[in-house]
């Protein structure tokens, strides 16, 4: 069981590692197990803000260039590093990108570079494995939990995210399926939440006609997401695995 410190019953305090955390629902998450007692290890393209306010600090903060393999790989070492006690509670793959064409214009299929379709399976779906991975021994050793953030748009053409986009999150959702199978016999559980539109600084204009569409009739918030993650990092979701949960407002319906 866990308390309201982030600690288990053994009075152990559990540690979170988080890609994409600088903005949007990588923020909210960062303020979600901060405010629960977890320790939040962050990696960022971004370097270390000095008016970063979690407890952390520049000792929790990574800077790695998921699109660059090597760089991913440099990162997971700085990582074990960084986890004194060999020990990893919770990994969520947050960082996703989706380039733009001219104006903020959609790329579908046929216009996205090749270097384009690359970079973005490097980000949004093989650093995902390369760190689960990586770090195998120390979620083995907590029993831990992997989150992977896919999308509604790898599941339906999506008028404003991008053909590389949407296959890359596709992917990422068949791969939550693969490694829920595969990591299950160590005791570690996989999991995706699935967003739908939430409101963040990267929502492309016309959104709200989508909006008037949902059951909800409302855009999700940051913090929504970061419920559902928190969700399936703890005991909660203890039987939990496989799963995708979706979180859009009943778009999907």
């Amino acid at each position: 069981m866990m308390d309201r410190s982030g600690s288990n019953s053994g009075g152990e305090r559990r540690t979170l590692l988080l890609t994409g955390a600088s903005r949007g629902i990588g923020h909210a998450t960062v303020k979600r197990f901060n405010s629960a007692g977890w320790r939040v290890l962050a990696c960022s393209r971004q370097p270390f803000p000095e008016n970063c306010p979690w407890e952390g600090g520049q000792d929790d903060h990574i800077q790695v260039d998921l699109a660059n393999p090597e760089d991913t790989l440099r990162a997971i070492n700085e990582i074990k590093s960084r986890l004194s006690d060999g020990r990893l509670h919770a990994l969520v793959n947050n960082a996703g990108i989706s380039p733009k064409g001219p104006g903020g214009a959609r790329m579908g299929s046929i216009q996205t570079p090749l270097a384009d379709w690359i970079q973005v399976f490097q980000v949004n779906f093989f650093a995902s494995i390369m760190l689960a991975r990586g770090l195998i021994d120390e979620l083995k050793a907590t029993k831990g939990a992997v989150v992977n953030v896919t999308s509604i748009a790898g599941v339906h053409v999506h008028p404003f995210a991008g053909a590389a986009y949407a296959t890359s999150k596709a992917a990422l959702a068949a791969l939550t399926r693969e490694m829920a199978a595969d990591f299950g016999p160590y005791g570690i559980r996989v999991n995706s939440i699935s967003p739908g539109e939430i409101d963040t600084s990267i929502l492309s204009p016309g959104t709200e006609k989508i909006v008037e569409t949902l059951p909800l009739r409302r855009l999700g918030t940051p913090e929504e997401v970061a419920k559902a993650i928190y969700f399936l990092c703890t005991e909660a979701s203890s039987y939990v695995t496989g799963a995708e949960l979706h979180i859009n407002g009943g778009q999907h319906v």
